[in-house]
This record gives C-alpha cells, sequence and structure tokens, in this order.
C-alpha cells in the first residue's frame, strides 16, 4: 500500500469538557468509566467507554476524529494498548500527546493495521500536518497487522522524544514545537470506513532522574 501522498481528511473533533489537571503524577486510565474522556454517539463516530475499554469506531470514509482526556503533560514515558477489531488494514490509529486543544496543535504516533508508522506533528488542525520522522509513512516489522493488539510508547523528554511500537524503538526525533499538553486517541479512515479499534491503559509515568 502507497501512503506517501497526502490526503485530505474530514476533521471532526472530540474534545474534553473537564479542567485540565497537572502531570507530576503518574497517570493511569484504564477505561473501567468513563473519567474525563468525552465519548461520542453519532453515525459517523461512535466513542463510548464499555467492558474495561474505550471503543473507538470511524464508520465515514476519509474521516479522521479523536478524543482527549483534560490532562496536562509534559515530559514523561505516554503509552496505550490499542487493538484492532474490525474493518479495513488501510487504517490508522493511536494516540495524541502535548494537545493544545484551543488551537487543535498537537503530536500524534500513529500507526496502520498493514504494518506502517507515522509520527508527527498538527497546527491549526488537521489540514497542517508535517511528519516529524522520515517523510510520511514508513513501514516497520514490529507491528501486529490486522486484528491484533499493538502498544504504542512515546518518551518524551523536553525536545527529546523516542517513539516505540511493541517495546522496539520506531523513530526518535528532537522537536520543540510543543512543550505541555493533554493526551489523547485518534483513528482514521484512509479510503473504507468501518475502522473499530479498542484502546486500554493509557499511561504517563513520570521520567526516572537517573
Amino acid at each position: 500500500m502507497h501512503k506517501k501522498l497526502a490526503r485530505l481528511f474530514i476533521f471532526l473533533g472530540i474534545t474534553a469538557v473537564l479542567t485540565a489537571c497537572g502531570g507530576t503524577e503518574p497517570y493511569s486510565e484504564t477505561f473501567d468509566d468513563p473519567g474525563s474522556w468525552r465519548v461520542e454517539s453519532s453515525g459517523d463516530v461512535i466513542g463510548e467507554v464499555h467492558d474495561g475499554v474505550f471503543d473507538f469506531i470511524v464508520n465515514e470514509d476519509d474521516l479522521a476524529s479523536w478524543t482527549t482526556a483534560g490532562e496536562d503533560f509534559s515530559d514523561g514515558l505516554f503509552s496505550v494498548e490499542a487493538t484492532q477489531v474490525a474493518g479495513p488494514n488501510n487504517n490508522a490509529y493511536g494516540m495524541l500527546f502535548r494537545v493544545n486543544d484551543e488551537n487543535d496543535d498537537f503530536y500524534s504516533f500513529q500507526i496502520s493495521g498493514d504494518g506502517y508508522v507515522w509520527i508527527g506533528r498538527y497546527e491549526d488542525g488537521l489540514a497542517n500536518a508535517e511528519p516529524i520522522v522520515e517523510d510520511w509513512w514508513f513501514e516497520s516489522p514490529v507491528i501486529n497487522q490486522g486484528n491484533a493488539t499493538n502498544k504504542l510508547s512515546v518518551r518524551a523528554e523536553g525536545q527529546n522524544l523516542i517513539f516505540y511500537v511493541n517495546d522496539q524503538e520506531v523513530g526518535r526525533v528532537t522537536d520543540d514545537a510543543f512543550s505541555s499538553g493533554d493526551i489523547g486517541l485518534m483513528v482514521r479512515t484512509l479510503g473504507t470506513g468501518g475502522v473499530n479499534i479498542q484502546f486500554d491503559n493509557f499511561t504517563v509515568e513520570p521520567l526516572s532522574d537517573s
């Protein structure tokens, strides 16, 4: 699958409405209840917490959607487990971090069901997407393809960012565009809709001083 060409995506933002809290303590979300994560139910997007997961479905073709947690973090080890349940493998899903909801600015770490990685930043919404590792999408053998579970992690220390899939490094970069912000989840359909991703165990761990 060729993913070098940029695509125009319809934007549907799902933002948290609770006041952000500090990011100095360890954070763990097991999705046993909705907590501060915003849920959504419409014809195009369904995002709901049930059975210990955040169940995220994007039914519309060529659509991107996300939700945020109402938190505030700068440095840390960010991790989330993502399981593709249904839909075409030509998709994109993953985590957001250092999100500014007011300006729609954030870093995004995405993988696809057919084994590709996209790491970049969005400024002023999805229309301004810029990769910061490689040129656009790049293939990685460490991704569990198809209907499978993958663990995505980011070690963020100031402008130094290291990205992992299933505890294997897939990229690193020095970038100072965003220094702190919210965390989030994203699902995108790259063509045909019906992508269903279940997220679990979103954690943020303080970095060791050593």
